[in-house]
This record gives C-alpha cells, structure tokens and sequence, in this order.
C-alpha cells in the first residue's frame, strides 16, 4: 500500500488542496450567510426560505463532499511513506486544527438546523465573531505544514 501511495502522491497531494479550498470557502462563508439570516431576515417570510436553501445547498452539496475529500486525502496523505514525522510537532498542531475545523464545520450544521427550524437565537454579532475562527485556524495548518513548527 505504501508504494502505491508514494506513486499517487502528486495527486493526492493536488486533490487534498483542492479539497481544502472549496472546504475553506464555504467555512467562510455559511457564517457569513448566518450573520444576514439573523440580522435582517423575519423569520417564516419569503427571504427566510430563500436563505434556507442556500445555506442548505451550501452545506450539504458543497461543503460536506469536500470536508469528506479533505479528510480521505488528508489521510492518505498521512499514510504515504516518508511525509509525516510524528516525532515532530507540526502534524499534532495540524491534526488538532483540523480537528477543530471539523468541530466547527459540525456547529455550522446544527445552527442550520436551527435556522430551518425557526430556533436561532444567536445574534449576527455572534456569527460575526465566529467566523473567525476558521481563519485562525487556517493560519495554524498553513504553518504547521510550510513552516513545520
């Protein structure tokens, strides 16, 4: 399996980022979504509804495939022979990074849910302030990766 990974890596490498791209653009900006959806949208009306589905296509046909993608190349990437030296402290600071970006992508979904469900109670203040953690999380695993603190 190791050889065979090693002979791929090129592209498991490309399909990764490429993943994390288009994982990382919705992360930015469902919250975003979320921050109008709270502060200017009455809730049941015609504009409700049209939010609803955009937030849902957003998580569901964008952002879930490719956190799924990120994951199953991110892995393979993790099992390809001579990448990651766990001795080191750059795989832990990006695995835990990835780890909370994951948990956010999760807290993402359930406030969907509660948008869709009429439930929301947090303030655009609040999806304001979330929205940055992704970023410095992003920060992390681009360092972590490139700097290899």
């Amino acid at each position: 399996m190791g050889d065979f990974l090693a002979s791929v890596y090129p592209w498991t490498k490309a399909l990764h980022i490429m993943s994390v791209i288009a994982w990382m653009a919705g992360i930015f900006y469902l919250p975003r979504l979320f921050v109008y959806h709270a502060e200017q949208v009455e809730p049941g009306s015609q504009t409700d509804a049209l939010f609803q589905v955009m937030e849902r296509k957003l998580l569901r046909l964008i952002m879930n495939p490719a956190m799924t993608a990120t994951w199953v190349f991110g892995l393979a990437l993790v099992f390809t022979p001579g990448i990651v030296v766990w001795s080191e402290v750059w795989p832990w600071t990006k695995a835990a990074a990835v780890l909370a970006m994951t948990w956010f992508h999760h807290w993402l979904g359930y406030r969907r849910k509660e948008f869709a469900a009429g439930k929301n109670t947090r303030t655009g203040r609040t999806y304001r302030m979330m929205n940055e953690l992704p970023t410095l999380l992003m920060v992390i695993i681009v360092l972590s990766v490139i700097v290899k603190f």
